[in-house]
């Protein structure tokens, strides 16, 4: 969601496509409890908040009510907020997967032509053992993997003056795992109270826009812009190495 977000503010189209099928959580990280799902000649409309389009099955389904699917219900769930969804013209959509290696990202990979995976991993070595499975899922996949980010990297007590820091975690365990796998590295974000309050909010712009330090900037903010251009970089070189993007020669 923040990357999404992050990625608008860079002046992008951006679509956010919630895949936790079991789980959606966007309805409250993005404040959607007021809104109601509309359809359009047979297509979703995707809600515009936050600068982004998303789409999560979380506003297609009661709020409290638990989605005891097996797999090709998921499946086909999937299927429909992909197919089904009137995103228009976008230059990113962006696709939160669930935890593992199970059936959605397996739809994912055969019925979209993606550009990449980012991989999201907290610091600890029981986490790092489950993002190394996901890294070897998406290579046997054929989809590229642009980079790794560093989750929840330190605890930031920024309601203390000055500030504390706390490597709850660890700290750096995925940064050490992307080099070993010989990926980018695309940035740490620090798991903040703000960061808390504004999801339980429901204003991811709020995160980009953080009281600032001594030295004018925000830890929480920082991290997200750097890791919002790191992978826009990332995803226009994997484009290029695909073929979907081109040089343009203009001759006057």
């Amino acid at each position: 969601m923040n990357l999404a977000v992050g990625l608008a503010r860079r002046g992008h189209s951006v679509g956010l496509l919630d895949a936790d099928i079991y789980g959606p959580s966007m309805p409250t990280m993005l404040g959607l409890q007021a809104f109601e799902q509309s359809v359009v000649g047979g297509k979703l409309q995707p809600f515009l908040v936050h600068g982004i389009k998303c789409i999560t099955l979380g506003k297609l389904v009661e709020p409290e009510k638990p989605l005891i699917w097996r797999g090709p219900m998921a499946h086909g769930a999937f299927k429909q907020l992909t197919d089904q969804t009137d995103w228009g013209e976008l230059d990113y959509l962006i696709i939160d997967l669930p935890p593992g290696t199970g059936d959605i990202s397996l739809t994912m990979a055969q019925s979209l032509a993606l550009t990449g995976a980012v991989l999201v991993c907290t610091p600890q070595q029981v986490a790092i053992d489950d993002c190394v499975r996901a890294a070897r899922m998406f290579e046997q996949l054929g989809i590229e993997l642009l980079g790794v980010v560093e989750n929840m990297s330190t605890f930031i007590a920024d309601d203390l003056t000055p500030p504390r820091e706390y490597d709850i975690f660890g700290k750096g365990g995925a940064e050490k795992m992307a080099k070993r796998l010989g990926l980018p590295f695309l940035g740490a974000i620090p798991l903040t109270i703000s960061l808390r309050v504004n999801s339980d909010a429901g204003d991811p712009t709020a995160n980009f826009e953080q009281r600032r330090d001594r030295q004018g900037a925000s830890p929480l903010a920082t991290a997200l812009e750097s890791i919002s251009a790191n992978v826009e970089s990332q995803a226009s070189l994997a484009a290029v190495r695909q073929g979907a993007a081109r040089p343009a020669l203009k001759i006057r």
